[in-house]
């Protein structure tokens, strides 16, 4: 058992891949203020303005260095599926990606809402509009990918619906605050070298 050092600027994550392989029983879906509306080919800076509001906390960037030309290629694939999670007054404070690109498997790609809704139930509502859209005809996996920079309970989350861990592996990356892609205050919890 030892310690591998990162070079200077890197930032590591374990990654789990969770999965479940048939759908869940059917339950009602919980109340929520908020609406999920699909953006069919979403304009690509305001699904990175929404994905940085979303993600910043956690480091999300792979959309962020994503060539233009590839993420617009990306959004306007029929089969990836972007929905923002809009509030009462129309603004947009979540997102959940589906992505079936792959024959029978949903992927769910990005699911969060912003940090000011954490500890709401939202989650849950999110996740049975997730699974809702996800198991259609045809879909016999649906897998989601978290991190240890993740929420903290990311991973409780996914497992109390339904998803089972089946693998693990170690990302390790350029930390995207030190590259400019997100602001140096994101994720206070993961300390700046």
């Amino acid at each position: 058992m030892g310690l591998t050092p990162l070079p200077a600027g890197q930032v590591a994550a374990v990654v789990t891949t969770l999965e479940m392989r048939e759908r869940p029983r059917p339950r009602p879906m919980p109340d929520s203020p908020l609406r999920l509306v699909r953006w069919p080919a979403p304009e690509r800076e305001r699904y990175r303005a929404l994905f940085r509001r979303v993600g910043a906390p956690w480091l999300w960037f792979s959309r962020l260095v994503l060539a233009d030309a590839a993420l617009d290629t990306l959004l306007a694939d029929a089969d990836v599926h972007v929905c923002a999670a809009i509030d009462r007054r129309g603004i947009e404070v979540g997102m959940l990606e589906l992505d079936f690109r792959q024959p029978a498997a949903c992927e769910i790609v990005y699911f969060g809402l912003v940090p000011e809704l954490a500890g709401r139930g939202l989650g849950r509502w999110l996740m049975a509009e997730a699974m809702a859209r996800a198991w259609v005809p045809g879909v016999e996996r649906l897998w989601v990918r978290t991190c240890s920079l993740d929420h903290p309970s990311a991973l409780g989350f996914y497992r109390a619906q339904g998803f089972a861990p089946v693998a693990r592996a170690v990302e390790t990356f350029e930390d995207p605050r030190r590259a400019g892609y997100l602001p140096i205050d994101s994720a206070p919890h993961v300390p700046l070298l």
